[in-house]
């Protein structure tokens, strides 16, 4: 059974492939992960077993998301009852934020490439909000890190690239505990973010060259 997304792949137009954007912004120095890592350690927890059920939730709170607003039946069955309540804890927080607002969905993990910056990504969810042409991007996490500013800071160019205006970006993070409620979070200095973005795209090609 397959539950994790398959990797996207990203082609240019000449059939070179290309990083995605999250590729990209993995790259940048994340020093919560190590004592959070001992933690679980300490705990007799798996770190890749538990990185890989939280990524399975992630991935079926997206899916459910999309398909609801597209208006197709998903499938749940490859998924563990737990996964399922946690994600649908985070889908329940998205209805809650999505009732506070005029919302009219335009696209759905709408995937692009930027034949001009030689990169991809996936844009969660590009809509009217409020009567204002936004890209949202959902985060399942307990908190929002750096690189999630700089990661929807490069999808907003993407967008721009292909032909979708965006006037605003938001990261709405929708934890899965069912205590949690959501954040509806603004992504100021979008433009520094984005050449964080091209910065830390420079390090990857240049990785790649020294064969790392």
């Amino acid at each position: 059974m397959k539950k994790v997304k398959a990797h996207k792949r990203y082609e240019l137009k000449n059939g070179d492939y290309i990083p995605g954007a999250t590729t990209i912004t993995g790259l940048e120095n994340k020093p919560f992960l190590v004592p959070w890592s001992n933690k679980l350690g300490l705990e007799g927890i798996s770190v890749s077993k538990y990185v890989d059920a939280l990524a399975n939730i992630g991935t079926l709170a997206h899916e459910i998301i999309e398909f609801e607003l597209t208006e197709r039946t998903i499938d749940l069955s490859d998924y563990t009852p737990n996964e399922i309540t946690a994600a649908k804890n985070s889908v329940d927080k998205f209805h809650k934020w999505k009732d506070q607002h005029k919302f009219e969905v335009l696209k759905c993990e709408l995937s692009l490439v930027s034949e001009t910056h030689k990169f991809g990504g996936t844009a969660d969810i590009y809509c009217l909000l409020d009567d204002v042409l936004t890209l949202i991007d959902l985060k399942t996490g307990k908190a929002c890190y750096p690189e999630h500013y700089c990661q929807v800071s490069a999808y907003e160019q993407l967008l721009i690239e292909n032909g979708y205006p965006v006037k605003d970006v938001r990261i709405l993070r929708i934890g899965r505990d069912e205590s949690e409620g959501f954040d509806d979070l603004g992504v100021p200095s979008r433009d520094l973010h984005w050449r964080k973005f091209l910065a830390l795209k420079e390090v990857y090609y240049i990785n790649k060259k020294l064969g790392r």
